[in-house]
């Protein structure tokens, strides 16, 4: 079992002014082991309670949500981002009825993050080192709905699916799998492409036949605000760009 620890920030004044002594902190720990602090030790048999004070600091005490765990998940190189994961969900509507295919399963960060919303999905990779992460990330979070294959998704004659909802290529030449995009997806849905690099967005959208229908890319800017006292301002750290989204959905 696992506890979410929640230190808060401990501020003190001096002379008119708050000076932070210590910064929040998140801690994912497992209730069965003692917990080592810079502050101090936390017992096992504290991690049951509701808070704790260790030393000066005081730490909440509670249970992890699935975002807690997914955070933790492994990565081989950078995930699609839950901002970009957000536009993928609303743009496309996935829901607990949704069949989703995805070509480029990495870590398979969007996989996991889409199994708790969708029915099922069924994600393809060439590399089987991508494929032993993710599976190991599958497990870590005890999801049951994805399906891992190992395959090059260009070849569609040996793409077996068919009447997927939404098919997802994060890939660097999308625009090589609009035969594949055509053959399994039902007519109605939607074909989304991530790429960091504009070019790749050019050439997937002229890549598009007759057979779907471009709607738009979009590039999704997080920008985080601190607000605190009479502090009102952009962080000086924020999520810009990490990629665009290509929305198409097949009408024949």
């Amino acid at each position: 079992m696992t506890k979410l620890l929640l230190k808060k920030e401990r501020i003190i004044k001096v002379e008119g002014r708050k000076v932070v002594l210590s910064k929040f902190e998140k801690h994912l720990v497992d209730e069965n082991k003692d917990f080592g602090t810079q502050f101090g030790i936390i017992k096992k048999s504290d991690l049951k309670k509701e808070k704790i004070k260790v030393g000066k600091e005081e730490f909440i005490i509670i249970e992890p949500c699935f975002l807690d765990y997914y955070k933790q998940i492994k990565r081989l190189a950078q995930i699609i981002t839950l901002k970009d994961i957000g536009a993928i969900i609303t743009n496309t509507g996935i829901n607990n009825n949704s069949i989703i295919l995805e070509a480029g399963t990495g870590s398979a960060g969007l996989s996991c993050f889409l199994a708790k919303i969708a029915n099922k999905i069924i994600s393809y990779d060439i590399h089987k080192e991508h494929q032993k992460v993710a599976l190991e990330n599958i497990k870590r979070l005890s999801i049951k709905n994805i399906e891992l294959k190992e395959g090059n998704i260009f070849n569609y004659k040996e793409i077996t699916e068919k009447d997927i909802d939404v098919f997802v290529l994060d890939v660097t030449e999308p625009w090589k799998a609009e035969k594949t995009a055509k053959k399994v997806l039902k007519k109605g849905g939607f074909l989304v492409s991530y790429n960091p690099n504009i070019n790749q967005v050019q050439k997937f959208v002229n890549s598009l036949s007759e057979n779907f229908l471009y709607e738009k890319t979009i590039e999704i800017i997080e920008r985080e605000w601190t607000v605190k006292d009479k502090i009102l301002r952009p962080k000086m750290k924020d999520i810009g760009h990490t990629g665009f989204l290509t929305f198409s959905r097949r009408i024949k």
